[in-house]
């Protein structure tokens, strides 16, 4: 049979329909009758922008209902047939009318074949309108395609939405490059053929240098045109084929084809020469820009686009730190940063899974009276269980998790066993350390909160310590941290106290309770004039202010007597005990340190 739609849409209605025979067998009377009770379909379909047409499709005739003309904006005389329709097809159409009924592959019943289909209608000259095709093919007696009818109405501005919904999921809105979720899409593919066909390309990665101060000096709806103009000036300078991509609010990703090692900087030097060699001229003023570029060579060093990418953000950090602003850095292999990023991918996973399993745990140091030399708190410490079973410490631990940002997951597990703890034994006071992200953390803050509203009296006998150059990089932030702390009940402790540049009107703004002398002015005070006079200067501030004092890392009799002599509240460090997983307070432990 010929192809008379040569593509496929959808239909409904029709030549040979059993509605429409049932209709015709009736007494006229009846007839007569259900005109006057039925809908009457030609209207409807009129007045909502349908068409409706019989096809048959042994002769290829077709019949219009009049309002074909409205919809289509062709005259019926001029589409009778499936052949005539099909020469307003456009040729790109993935499919026809014709597809959807003579290969759709499915076996017509009695009730016939639903079908649907959206194709690209020109009905003259510099007209496209978008059609959406719906209907019911049926079979003959011989068990071949026999007649179809349907519907047709246009869709033109639905599928223009949705085409820019499309476009939005992979190209950026701003400078109409790809997004950086298409970008890794093509690097990925682009790293896969390389490797197939022994190719070498490149990946780019590009900064615009100070966009922060373009912000601050022009506002961001101008650096908006400043990171589209950049972006204009590095398309200027691709060759055909190459990828141009946005890969972040200041980045740019770039996809260069048969780019080798030896190549890469010439490339790269056209490039921030291109961005660079002329002012950006906005409605608030000018900027002159210039940017930062990392390369890496793929596949000889990436064949993973994750790879790619981190190699490429690790070199970019590297340019600016070592070459500074409008540079050029290749990737080159570095066997010990290699080694380092392994181990802190093996700490990452490690610290998760301890975290999954509930390996971490509390271990307790005694702070004790300084002249009782009772135990009057405990400072808690981090231990987590490794999975070959040895302990490790917060000093393995700390400062790689706060490296890699899981440090507030660790600060809200301790926060939770340290409630427990102290939920548990009703006559303890424990001291817990926050780290410096978590001072700021919503989430760290919203779990102390909950937790000691559920457990009432708990914050009386709890201490945050917070380090002292945590409480110096913004005043008025950890102003704020610390009074939500001391609305719930706890105490706030400044340690390591003189490592830092705490001014007496800061520290009397902050409002905290304890000051803990850095241990590094105690361990060798009883040798040191200088750290002798240091320690005794803060124990007087402290009580200038009201406040506790405690000196940490205390190692001997003679510098515990020389603290108390200062007037030092408590003591802690190995004379009077250090870290113990054991509850010392279930033992009824009463250390005393020998008094010489």
């Amino acid at each position: 049979m010929p192809n008379p739609f040569g593509a496929s849409p959808s239909v409904c209605g029709g030549l040979g329909c059993p509605l429409q025979h049932s209709l015709n067998d009736k007494p006229v009377g009846a007839a007569m009758a259900a005109q006057q009770t039925e809908p009457k379909s030609a209207e409807i379909l009129s007045s909502v922008g349908f068409a409706a047409y019989e096809w048959d499709l042994r002769t290829d005739a077709i019949r219009w209902d009049r309002n074909a003309a409205n919809v289509l904006t062709i005259d019926p005389s001029e589409i009778t047939s499936g052949r005539n329709y099909a020469r307003y097809l456009c040729a790109s159409n993935a499919s026809t009318p014709y597809d959807a009924v003579m290969q759709s592959g499915r076996v017509a019943d009695d009730a016939g074949v639903p079908y649907e289909v959206v194709y690209l209608l020109t009905p003259e000259v510099g007209v496209e309108l978008w059609i959406e095709d719906r209907g019911r093919w049926f079979v003959g007696m011989d068990g071949r395609p026999s007649h179809a009818h349907g519907v047709v109405r246009v869709v033109t501005e639905n599928h223009k939405r949705e085409q820019n919904l499309v476009r939005l999921s992979k190209f950026d809105a701003l400078t109409g490059e790809a997004n950086r979720w298409h970008l890794m899409e093509l690097v990925s593919a682009a790293a896969a053929d390389a490797a197939r066909i022994n190719r070498s390309c490149a990946f780019m990665l590009v900064a615009i240098d100070n966009l922060s101060l373009i912000n601050e000096s022009l506002g961001f709806q101008n650096a908006d045109q400043v990171i589209a103009a950049v972006a204009k000036r590095l398309r200027e300078r691709l060759r055909a084929g190459d990828v141009l991509g946005r890969f972040s609010g200041n980045k740019f990703g770039l996809l260069l084809q048969n780019c080798k090692l030896a190549e890469m900087d010439a490339a790269a030097q056209r490039l921030i020469s291109g961005v660079g060699e002329h002012i950006i001229e906005t409605p608030a003023g000018s900027a002159a820009v210039t940017v930062t570029i990392a390369g890496v060579s793929i596949p000889r060093h990436g064949r993973e686009a994750l790879d790619i990418i981190e190699r490429a953000q690790d070199t970019l950090a590297t340019a600016k730190k070592s070459k500074g602003p409008g540079s050029f850095l290749a990737y080159r292999p570095n066997l010990e940063r290699d080694a380092l990023r392994r181990k802190s991918l093996a700490a990452t996973d490690e610290i998760v899974a301890a975290l999954n399993e509930r390996r971490f745990h509390l271990a307790f140091e005694p702070i004790v009276n300084g002249i009782t030399r009772l135990p009057d708190m405990y400072e808690c410490l981090t231990r987590v269980t490794r999975a070959d079973g040895s302990i490790a410490s917060a000093g393995a631990i700390i400062p790689i998790a706060e490296k890699l940002g899981l440090i507030r997951l660790i600060d809200q597990r301790l926060v939770e066993l340290v409630v427990s703890e102290l939920t548990e034994s009703r006559d303890i006071n424990l001291t817990l350390n926050v780290s410096a992200l978590s001072v700021g953390d919503a989430q760290w803050w919203d779990t102390l909160r909950s937790l000691l509203r559920a457990n009432p009296g708990a914050g009386q006998r709890l201490t945050v310590e917070i380090t002292e150059t945590t409480a110096m990089q913004n005043v008025e932030d950890v102003r704020g941290f610390v009074t939500r702390v001391k609305d719930l009940g706890c105490k706030i402790a400044i340690d390591d106290f003189g490592s830092g540049y705490t001014s007496f009107r800061n520290l009397r703004l902050l409002g905290v309770d304890v000051i803990k002398i850095d241990g590094a002015f105690v361990q060798n005070l009883s040798r040191s004039a200088d750290d002798r006079a240091f320690a005794n200067a803060m124990i007087w501030l402290g009580h200038s202010l009201g406040l506790k004092t405690i000196a940490e890392w205390v190692q001997d009799e003679p510098t515990a007597k020389l603290l108390t002599g200062f007037g030092c509240h408590y003591l802690q460090g190995e004379l009077v005990g250090l870290a113990s997983s054991d509850r010392p307070w279930l033992a009824g432990f009463e250390k005393r340190a020998a008094v010489g």
